[in-house]
């Protein structure tokens, strides 16, 4: 569904974000893109999203070449995928129902009613029906974060992009946001990137780990076979997380 092969990063003058970088993701899995801030991680996801183009490698997605230099052809390729930005990206002018109705208005030619009909099964679906009306400053950071969600599964994608989900929430509003993930990718059969520094909940959902450092993958494997890597880095880098909390 995802395929990165040996893909190179950098601006014109500056040293690579990404170097090197192959990775895979199958239909219905979470594979997650982890390492400390600075690594090259969120520009990951930007390659895989077209927003930005490899200076070497190549990317694919649903088995076929990123369109990169063809617009038209990415906008479409972008209605089968989903993207939940860093702290949820609302429009703070329009209401929650108005918030996830958005990419259906405006890449679909459902009716009123059948717009209404799949933004309340979507706003059911993350638990939050009954705040369709409400405009975000009424609602918590947890319950935004998960309108957001709502938005980003709104045409039901096969690419599901997740940029640091979990970042300011409290421990309660991680939680559920990333069994929400988890949910939803199941649930859609989607094929989901998960770019984030949190450890525990992020290998508590994951399917396989891609850690970066320094622009390149410096290890991959499922959470326990993270947890029980020798490498010092690595070691300190999940020093929080226990193998009894990966996968209980």
């Amino acid at each position: 569904m995802i395929e990165l092969t040996h893909v190179h990063f950098a601006y014109t003058t500056s040293a690579a974000i990404v170097s090197d970088v192959s990775l895979s993701v199958a239909r219905g899995q979470i594979v997650a893109v982890m390492g400390p801030s600075g690594c090259g991680k969120t520009t990951l996801l930007r390659l895989v999203a077209g927003l930005l183009k490899p200076s070497q490698g190549s990317a694919s997605l649903l088995g076929s070449a990123l369109p990169y230099d063809d617009a038209k052809a990415l906008r479409t390729l972008r209605t089968q995928m989903g993207m939940l930005f860093q702290f949820g990206a609302l429009f703070t002018d329009m209401s929650v129902f108005d918030n996830v109705a958005f990419p259906l208005r405006e890449n679909t030619l459902l009716s009123l009613e059948e717009i209404k009909t799949v933004v309340m099964s979507k706003l059911t679906a993350v638990g939050l029906a009954d705040v369709a009306e409400k405009m975000p400053s009424e609602i918590s950071g947890g319950m935004a974060r998960r309108v957001a969600l709502a938005r980003a599964i709104a045409q039901s994608p096969k690419i599901m992009l997740f940029d640091e989900p979990f970042t300011g929430l409290d421990p309660i509003a991680m939680d559920t946001i990333a069994q929400l993930i988890r949910e939803q990718t199941d649930s859609l059969d989607a094929a989901s990137i998960v770019v984030s520094h949190d450890v525990q909940e992020t290998f508590a959902i994951a399917d396989y780990v891609y850690v970066m450092h320094q622009a390149r993958i410096l290890a991959q494997g499922t959470p326990r076979d993270l947890l029980a890597s020798d490498d010092p880095f690595i070691r300190r880098f999940v020093r929080g997380a226990t193998v009894s909390e990966v996968h209980a």
